[in-house]
């Protein structure tokens, strides 16, 4: 499904990506993991187009969307809840879910979207007249995975969303994670929660400092003893 071969990116005379190549099958989940600084949110940033990559190539389902504007990859299916969540804090709830349609014309099915994202994530339903800043945390984190969700994406790209929150909504959140890919949606996940990104991966790839350093099954890469020490305090 994504294919990237290849992915240098600078910020003027920062190497911020050396190299990068990687792939997402469909119906997989697929972990990037590594620690603050190691490239994770600009790989993400380049593969939905809000940052330009020097060199290297972007296929998705066989295109190639290197020069490609974020907003048709939007439309060709790629959706990105971003770090720190993002959403429109003066807005409502309900906005916030409406704005993540905005590229589709399709009225009653973007209600049909919005029904079902209350469905997944119901504290939404009962807040959805709320200023979309009065939220909790793990709310304003439910909000950008659903808001995202709302251009119905054949990739969502999450990054970091355990960030900030108490374990047990983590452990909420990544059961969402797993809910989204089992009906059909397939995932790549930037997460420094390593333990929990490797026990639902179905690959990994670890990167250090703008390179790809170990990639494999994520069961495989929870038994590794380096990324035990690195990763998982082990």
């Amino acid at each position: 499904m994504l294919e990237i071969s290849n992915l240098n990116v600078h910020f003027g005379v920062i190497h911020a990506l050396k190299g990068v190549s990687l792939k997402v099958e469909e119906g997989e989940i697929v972990t990037l993991i590594g620690a603050n600084g190691a490239g994770k949110t600009t790989t993400l940033r380049t593969i939905s187009g809000l940052k330009k990559p020097t060199s290297g190539t972007i296929l998705f389902n066989g295109n190639d969307i290197t020069s490609t504007l974020p907003q048709d990859r939007v439309r060709m299916g790629i959706s990105l809840a971003p770090e720190g969540r993002r959403i429109f804090s003066s807005l409502t709830v309900l906005e916030n879910l409406e704005l993540g349609a905005y590229l589709r014309r399709d009225k009653a099915e973007i209600k049909k979207d919005i029904d079902m994202v209350y469905e997944r994530f119901p504290i939404l339903k009962a807040r959805r007249k709320q200023a979309a800043g009065t939220l909790s945390g793990g709310e304003q984190q439910m909000l950008a995975i659903g808001r995202a969700l709302m251009s119905r994406p054949k990739l969502l790209c999450l990054d970091e969303p355990s960030m900030g929150l108490a374990p047990l909504l983590v452990q909420e959140i990544f059961d969402i994670i797993q809910d989204i890919n089992q009906k059909g949606t397939t995932i790549l996940l930037v997460e420094q929660n390593a333990n929990m990104a490797l026990q639902i991966a179905n690959r990994a790839y670890v990167m250090e400092t703008g390179t790809i350093t170990l990639s494999g099954p994520g069961a495989e890469l929870m038994r590794s003893e380096e990324i035990k020490k690195a990763y998982l305090g082990g």
